[in-house]
């Protein structure tokens, strides 16, 4: 059975006034506390009693949150570029995981890890590119190894020339001598 709806207007008996106050109070703050968790809402309850007292809930901080509202009151339009940027961020965000979560898949892969799931034909595509590459570093190997020996090739030709200098002033010494 459910609850009867009942008039909204100014409880005039002061003492079901106040439990009443008390009781709706509690389900404010509740329900802020809950929408601010399930929706991950920057929510802020500022309530002040008929007594003057304050009952405040802030899900991020109270100065924090009445920073931003003011800020929002001051220009409201770029605060809604702003979500719009920060929508489009996430977007970005979102794609670039994506991107690398497939580079992190090709890697691994190129491993020669993780090949479940691969058909005859991805295999064979997959064997040509690591010939491919391997046939790139053999080059690239090379090219070192024959700019190594001809720079050994030149430090011989230069010790040989001091070789032969040091020998003729040895002759030259000892012909003086």
């Amino acid at each position: 059975m459910g609850r009867g709806k009942i008039e909204i207007k100014r409880i005039e008996n002061a003492n079901s006034r106040q439990v009443t106050f008390s009781k709706r109070r509690a389900g404010l703050l509740k329900k802020a506390q809950e929408l601010a968790i399930l929706c991950d809402a920057e929510v802020a309850v500022i309530i002040f009693s008929n007594t003057g007292k304050l009952f405040e809930f802030s899900s991020s901080g109270m100065k924090r949150t009445l920073s931003r509202y003011n800020k929002c009151l001051d220009s409201p339009e770029p605060t809604r570029v702003e979500c719009e940027a920060e929508k489009q961020d996430s977007r970005e965000v979102d794609v670039l995981k994506e991107e690398i979560a497939k580079l992190q898949a090709k890697e691994l892969r190129l491993l020669g890890q993780d090949l479940t799931g691969l058909s005859l034909k991805e295999l064979q595509h997959l064997e040509q590119k690591l010939n491919e590459g391997l046939l790139c570093v053999k080059e690239k190997k090379e090219h070192l190894l024959m700019e190594q020996l001809e720079q050994s090739r030149v430090q011989e030709q230069r010790a040989m020339l001091e070789n032969e200098t040091l020998r003729r002033q040895c002759k030259f010494l000892l012909l003086v001598c």
